[in-house]
C-alpha cells in the first residue's frame, strides 16, 4: 500500500468517526476534563503500539499539551516493568492491567483502554475491575471491537480492521483529548 492509498484510509476513518461519533466523543471529553478537574486521575492502558500511545497520552497530561499549566493526574499502567513481568510470571498475564486498577483506582477515576482488535484480554479485564470500582470506562478501538458494547461506558469502534490506521487515528483522537481536556480543566489560560 502507497503512503498516499494509507493518507486516504485513514483520511476515511476519521471523516466516518466524525460523522457518527463526534457529538459522542465531546460528551466523553467533557466528562474526563470535569472528573480530572475535581482531581481524579486517569488510568490508560494498551499493548504494543497502544502501549506507546497510553504513555503519549499520560505524558502530554502529565507534563503539557499546548500550555504551561499545572499537571493532570494521568497513569500508563504500561510503564512499570516490575509490576507487569510480575504480575504475568506469577498470576497470568491477563492481569497485569486489572490488578493495577485494582490498586491504583478509585471511584471517579477514568479508565481508558486502547486495543485495536478489540480482543486484548488484559485490557477488556481492566474495565471489569474498573466497572466494579465505579471508575468511568472508555476503549479506542476498531471495529472488531464492536463486541465491547456494554463492557465500557465510552466505547469507540473505528471504522477499519487495520491496525496502523487505528493507531494512527487512535493518536489524533488521544491529541484531540489531551488538547480538549487541558482547555476544559484550565479555561483560564
Amino acid at each position: 500500500m502507497g503512503y498516499l492509498t494509507a493518507i486516504e484510509e485513514l483520511n476515511r476513518i476519521l471523516q466516518v468517526f466524525t460523522l457518527n461519533d463526534e457529538a459522542y466523543f465531546q460528551q466523553f471529553i467533557s466528562e474526563v476534563a470535569k472528573r480530572l478537574g475535581q482531581g481524579h486521575k486517569l488510568l490508560v492502558f494498551g499493548n504494543g503500539g497502544s502501549a506507546s500511545q497510553a504513555q503519549h497520552l499520560a505524558a502530554e497530561l502529565v507534563n503539557r499539551f499546548f500550555h504551561d499549566r499545572p499537571p493532570i493526574k494521568a497513569i500508563a499502567l504500561t510503564t512499570d516493568t516490575s509490576i507487569l513481568t510480575s504480575v504475568a510470571n506469577d498470576s497470568d498475564f491477563r492481569l497485569v492491567f486489572a490488578r493495577q486498577i485494582e490498586a491504583l483506582g478509585e471511584e471517579g477515576d477514568v479508565a481508558l483502554g486502547l486495543t485495536t482488535s478489540g480482543r486484548s484480554p488484559n485490557v477488556i479485564g481492566a474495565f471489569s475491575i474498573a466497572r466494579q470500582k465505579k471508575m468511568l470506562t472508555a476503549c479506542l478501538t476498531g471495529e472488531k471491537g464492536r463486541s465491547l458494547q456494554g463492557q465500557v461506558d465510552y466505547l469507540f469502534a473505528l471504522p477499519s480492521a487495520s491496525t496502523p490506521r487505528l493507531q494512527e487515528a487512535h493518536l489524533f483522537l488521544l491529541h484531540q483529548l489531551a488538547q480538549e481536556v487541558e482547555e476544559k480543566v484550565f479555561s483560564d489560560l
